[in-house]
C-alpha cells in the first residue's frame, strides 16, 4: 500500500504517494521544488520572476533555467493547439478579476469592464531558448496557468522518485497528476472528478493508472461572480473572455502531465470540434457535459473495481 503525504502549495492541494520508498524524503523534495516554482512563475507574487518579467515588457530579459523551461512548454502548447492554449492571456485574466490567489478572488464583488478582443498571441513573444532570453511586447502579460502546474507535477514526480529511492511515485497538484517509476500492483487508483479539492473517497469515477499522467480541466471550481456576471478561469484567447464551452470538465490521460493538461484545456475551450481531435491523437479522454452526460473517447479506461 503506497504511503501518502498531503499539504497545501501553489494555492491548491498537493499529494505525494510513494510505493516502496522514503515518504519523508519524497515530500521534502517536492516541497522544495514547489517553493522554487512559486518564486519563479507565480502570477500572484509581486516578487516572482514572472511578475518581474511582466513588469519589464519591452526589453530583453535573461531567464532562469526553470522559467525558460516553463516558457518553452507554454509556447509548445500554443503551437500544438493552434493558439487555444496561449500564455499571453495574462492581461485578460487580470481584467476578468483573476488577479490574486483564488481564495481572495472569490470574495471580491465589484463590477468589471469586460473586453471582447483576441489576446496578443504567442507569436508576439520573442524567445531565444538557447540564450534563455525573452522580450515581451509592451502591454503583454504572461500567464502559465494552463501548463505551469502540470509541468511542476511532472518535475516533482521525477524529483521525488530520485530522492526517495522508491519503486514508484505519484504527485498530484490540484488534480494534475504525474507518475514516475513503477505503479503498484493493479495501478494507481485515481478519483476522476470535477472538483480538484475532493477527498480521495469523494464522488466521481475511480480508474487505475499504470503509468503516465492525467489532468482535468474544469469550469466548476474556479468560478466567481463580479457585478452580477458569472465568470470562470478558462479564458478563450480568441475573445479574452471566459470560454463558452459545452463541457463542465475534461479529463485526459497522456504520457506527461503537461500534455494531458494542454489537451484537456484545449478541449474545454475548443468545444465539440475537439472530440475528433482527441480521438485522432489517441488521447483517452472523459468529457462531462453541463447536464452531467459523459462522453468517453479513445479508450478511456473502465472504472476500477472496488
Amino acid at each position: 500500500m503506497p504511503e501518502r503525504a498531503s499539504w497545501r502549495a501553489l494555492g491548491t492541494s498537493a499529494h505525494v504517494l510513494v510505493e516502496g520508498g522514503n515518504l519523508a524524503t519524497a515530500r521534502a523534495a517536492v516541497a522544495g521544488l514547489l517553493d522554487d516554482v512559486d518564486r519563479t512563475y507565480s502570477r500572484f507574487r509581486p516578487d516572482s520572476e514572472l511578475s518581474q518579467l511582466n513588469g519589464g515588457a519591452g526589453r530583453w530579459t535573461t531567464l532562469s533555467p526553470l522559467l525558460t523551461l516553463a516558457i518553452a512548454s507554454a509556447l509548445r502548447a500554443a503551437r500544438l493547439t493552434g493558439g487555444l492554449v496561449d500564455p499571453t492571456v495574462g492581461r485578460a485574466m487580470r481584467l476578468i478579476g483573476y488577479d490574486d490567489d483564488f481564495a481572495h478572488v472569490a470574495r471580491e464583488a465589484g463590477p468589471l469592464e469586460l473586453r471582447l478582443e483576441p489576446v496578443p498571441g504567442w507569436r508576439a513573444l520573442e524567445f531565444d531558448e538557447a540564450a534563455r532570453s525573452l522580450r515581451l511586447p509592451r502591454e503583454v502579460e504572461i500567464d502559465l496557468g494552463s501548463t505551469g502546474k502540470a509541468l511542476a507535477a511532472d518535475i516533482a514526480a521525477e524529483t521525488a522518485l530520485e530522492a526517495s529511492g522508491a519503486r514508484g511515485v505519484l504527485v498530484s497538484l490540484g488534480g494534475d497528476i504525474a507518475t514516475a517509476g513503477a505503479a503498484p500492483a493493479g495501478g494507481w487508483r485515481i478519483l476522476v472528478t470535477d472538483d480538484s479539492n475532493a477527498a480521495p473517497d469523494g464522488d466521481g469515477e475511480v480508474i487505475a493508472l499504470r503509468g503516465g499522467a492525467i489532468a482535468t480541466s474544469s469550469r466548476t471550481v474556479r468560478r466567481w461572480t463580479r457585478g452580477g456576471v458569472a465568470l470562470h478561469h478558462l479564458v478563450d484567447p480568441r475573445t479574452s473572455l471566459p470560454a463558452a464551452t459545452p463541457w463542465q470538465s475534461v479529463s485526459v490521460i497522456a504520457a506527461s502531465c503537461v500534455d494531458a493538461n494542454v489537451a484537456a484545456t484545449a478541449a474545454m475551450i475548443g468545444g465539440e470540434e475537439r472530440l475528433g481531435w482527441l480521438t485522432e491523437l489517441g488521447l483517452a479522454a472523459r468529457l462531462v457535459r453541463a447536464d452531467g452526460a459523459i462522453e468517453r473517447v479513445a479508450g478511456w479506461p473502465l472504472p476500477a473495481a472496488a
